[in-house]
């Protein structure tokens, strides 16, 4: 096959199929017409003489013949986008670039506030948006470019992913200001015996503490089990629950709802909080301004 009868533009739409795996999708992130992209779906599969997606309950799986294409054509694009942006100065002044960053709602909550009253200061222009650390596969989103940086503990982050540590922090007992237990410090017991709030997040390392808590205090009751920590503040105000939070957040929620925190009983370690960022856009000067602002702000 002669590469001049190939279209740039019918190889991005198959690696945005191959991230989403879905023509609706696809769409939206190419921000064309789902026309489009089935019209682009239609002409690749004549180019090739083959199926290359196939519709499943799963939503429409490559052949293998697509799997065998993915890497090299993945690698093709990203390698052009490098070469044409390398000396593409970044001017945050004037960009209105919309960076996607990877974070969970504990993220969202101790880091977006400040960055966002920054980035007014800094670039009126540009816009962020948030997807959850464990709704994607973080390191293929990164590789295609589709997400900018990741922050917060990720221990399983995969070969590829440079990082750069913000800082670490410990686990406490967040609860409201007047329970029983609000003093200098607790015991094991008292810990054991107290009605908890536990947060399942699974795949971003808080679910390790949480494993280390089973192992130790077998019979913790657990009064209430909540997806995220986003209502922590909430619950924990109005009622006699503690919680197991990190301290970062802690000391974010004290003030609004009424809290405080004591230190946590359990000896654990020291928990490490990231940026991390694809190999390939180490380079990138929107990646890099973007990562010097956030270590400027939140390096400790």
């Amino acid at each position: 096959m002669d590469l001049k009868n190939i279209d740039l533009n019918l190889m991005m739409v198959f690696r945005q199929l191959l991230i989403d795996r879905s023509v609706t999708r696809a769409a939206d992130n190419l921000g064309v017409s789902q026309p489009a992209v089935s019209n682009a779906l239609s002409r690749l599969r004549k180019l090739f003489g083959n199926r290359l997606f196939v519709r499943t309950p799963q939503g429409m799986e490559p052949t293998p013949f697509a799997a065998r294409l993915a890497g090299p054509v993945s690698n093709a694009l990203d390698l052009i986008h490098i070469a044409i942006n390398q000396n593409v100065a970044f001017d945050p002044s004037t960009s209105a670039y919309g960076f996607k960053i990877g974070m969970t709602d504990i993220g969202e909550i101790c880091f977006l506030p400040p960055l966002m009253e920054k980035l007014l200061d800094l670039a009126p222009g540009v816009s962020i948006s948030t997807v959850r650390n464990s709704a994607v596969n973080l390191n293929d989103e990164m590789a295609a470019g589709t997400v900018d940086m990741v922050i917060g503990y990720l221990p399983d982050m995969k070969d590829g992913a440079f990082q750069s540590r913000l800082f670490t922090q410990s686990y406490v007992c967040l609860l409201r200001q007047g329970h029983r237990l609000d003093k200098a410090e607790i015991s094991l017991e008292d810990f054991s015996r107290a009605d908890h709030v536990s947060v399942i997040s699974l795949g971003t390392g808080h679910d390790q503490i949480d494993m280390l808590i089973d192992r130790a205090c077998p019979g913790r009751i657990i009064r209430l089990t909540v997806p995220h920590f986003v209502a922590l503040g909430y619950i924990l105000s109005s009622t006699n629950m503690i919680a197991t939070v990190p301290e970062y957040l802690a000391r974010r929620m004290r003030e609004p709802f009424g809290l405080t925190y004591v230190p946590h009983p359990l000896p654990h370690p020291e928990i490490p909080i990231n940026i991390f960022w694809h190999e390939k856009y180490n380079q990138d000067p929107a990646n890099k301004w973007l990562r010097r602002v956030l270590t400027d702000m939140f390096r400790e």
